[in-house]
């Protein structure tokens, strides 16, 4: 069977996440890139009704793939990219490689993990892809094969997605697959907020920051990550 395959992000066309991804895409059937034209991070299950979207069709960097870029959210790729851009329904939406773990309680704002939900609600299988952001993609490049061999074709379940997250760590110190993790109730980053800036007017510039936690309950998705495991687990709609 020719599947149609629908590949999109929240780090934005150009990423280096979303052309490994379509590159290792091509080989399980047509593939279809629709993805913002820049950053969208934690937008997400946000769409856009303001305003018109555009799509533009791209040159892209994988030979085979058809490419858009959107100016809205990933939720808004998904939708427009199925309805209108493609010729055919997608059989699954692979959303990612994002930049930075999708885990946790951090689920709630990815827009990587939203834009797979938003394909679960349209019917089809959603998939969310996230490693690490590190520069050491040794997990995600020995893994990502065997993961979407075993996922592409295997339906998560009535409202829920296959999350999957690749440890930024080297190969030499895998655990392997862990699978059937699931969602952990703590918090991958303490957010803070730095004073960047008081203006004479009396308003205020903040930066939210984050320091990396280290526990996490075991069986959940973060536990895997931290002890130098792939992740792979099913989500209910909690966007």
């Amino acid at each position: 069977m020719s599947r149609v395959i629908m590949v999109t992000n929240d780090d934005g066309i150009h990423s280096d996440g979303i052309i490994r991804l379509a590159r290792e895409a091509v080989q399980y059937g047509s593939v279809w890139v629709i993805a913002p034209h820049d950053q969208r991070s934690a937008s997400s299950h946000s769409i856009t009704l303001d305003r018109p979207l555009e799509i533009r069709p791209i040159p892209f960097e994988v030979e085979g793939v058809r490419a858009f870029s959107c100016s809205g959210t990933p939720a808004d790729c998904v939708r427009i990219g199925s309805k209108a851009v493609m010729s055919e329904p997608p059989d699954v939406v692979l959303a990612g490689i994002n930049y930075g773990y999708n885990a946790a309680t951090d689920i709630q704002y990815s827009a990587t993990a939203c834009a797979a939900f938003e394909a679960s609600f349209l019917g089809y299988r959603g998939i969310a892809l996230s490693e690490g952001a590190s520069p050491v993609h040794e997990m995600t490049d020995a893994y990502l094969s065997k993961v979407l061999e075993e996922l592409i074709d295997e339906p998560p379940g009535p409202g829920m997605i296959w999350n999957v997250n690749f440890p930024g760590c080297p190969l030499s110190e895998s655990r392997g697959i862990w699978r059937d993790r699931k969602a952990s109730q703590e918090i991958v980053y303490e957010d803070y907020y730095d004073l960047i800036e008081q203006k004479p007017d009396g308003s205020i510039l903040y930066r939210v920051r984050g320091v990396f936690q280290q526990k996490a309950e075991e069986g959940t998705d973060f536990h895997a990550i931290l002890n130098r495991a792939v992740s792979v687990g099913k989500v209910s709609n909690i966007c």
